[in-house]
């Protein structure tokens, strides 16, 4: 499948940069400077992800997130010269999948893209593989479609929303530490600070405020299984 790239960079050098080497990897590019641009494209052609600049002129990167976020989980590398932790810390909060500083290697940013494409490949593509599905906490995972249901009523989480709690359900009572949980769901390539989970967590504890995931006080969390997971 030739995936559609939707890249909003309002820096000319990085624009070409950054295109030449995704249209060396075989994608499709769509360009824009701005975040109403990109928005344009996003009604007209919906790309299979963003790589995303914050320091946009008009509408900033930030806020594009969040629009997008409130309409689809495709997935959203954020790239910044930003590169305090609280920035990244909010890029990731309102739904950014990865965050990569400026300047970057291109080669590096490629890594991250085949990565996150390979992660959410059975959710764009529709998934060929059987169908399994978790049920616990009253709360039915499709692992084959990534999609959470709870209470019957479908969840709209993001990419990695879906890989914590896919993990934490095969994982009920085990104890996991904060730097566990950034590899495991992060991936072990990921330099951020492990506050990316406490609000990861929060998160999930908002969408899902009956579900017993406890905080295991200066080590991590657990997922306490209070009832047959079946």
């Amino acid at each position: 499948m030739n995936y559609h790239i939707g890249v909003v960079e309002d820096d000319p050098n990085i624009q070409n940069i950054v295109t030449a080497y995704l249209k060396k990897e075989g994608f499709e590019v769509s360009l824009s400077d701005s975040a109403e641009k990109a928005w344009e494209i996003w009604e007209n052609r919906k790309p299979d992800m963003w790589i995303l600049d914050i320091m946009l002129p008009g509408m900033d990167g930030y806020e594009f997130c969040k629009k997008i976020r409130n309409e689809s989980e495709v997935p959203i590398i954020i790239i910044s010269a930003k590169d305090d932790e609280i920035d990244k810390i909010l890029g990731l909060e309102l739904g950014g999948d990865d965050y990569l500083t400026k300047p970057f290697s291109p080669r590096e940013l490629i890594a991250r893209i085949k990565r996150l494409f390979k992660r959410s490949a059975p959710r764009i593509n529709g998934g060929n593989e059987d169908k399994e599905i978790i049920k616990t906490h009253h709360m039915e995972i499709y692992k084959s479609e990534r999609r959470i249901f709870y209470n019957g009523n479908e969840l709209d989480v993001t990419t990695k929303e879906y890989d914590m709690l896919v993990f934490l359900t095969e994982n009920v009572n085990r104890a996991f530490s904060r730097e566990d949980l950034l590899v495991r769901v992060w991936g072990d390539d990921y330099f951020g600070s492990d506050r990316a989970v406490d609000d990861l967590i929060k998160r999930i504890r908002k969408k899902l405020p009956n579900l017993p995931l406890e905080t295991v006080w200066g080590y991590g969390y657990r997922l306490r299984d209070d009832e047959e997971t079946e």
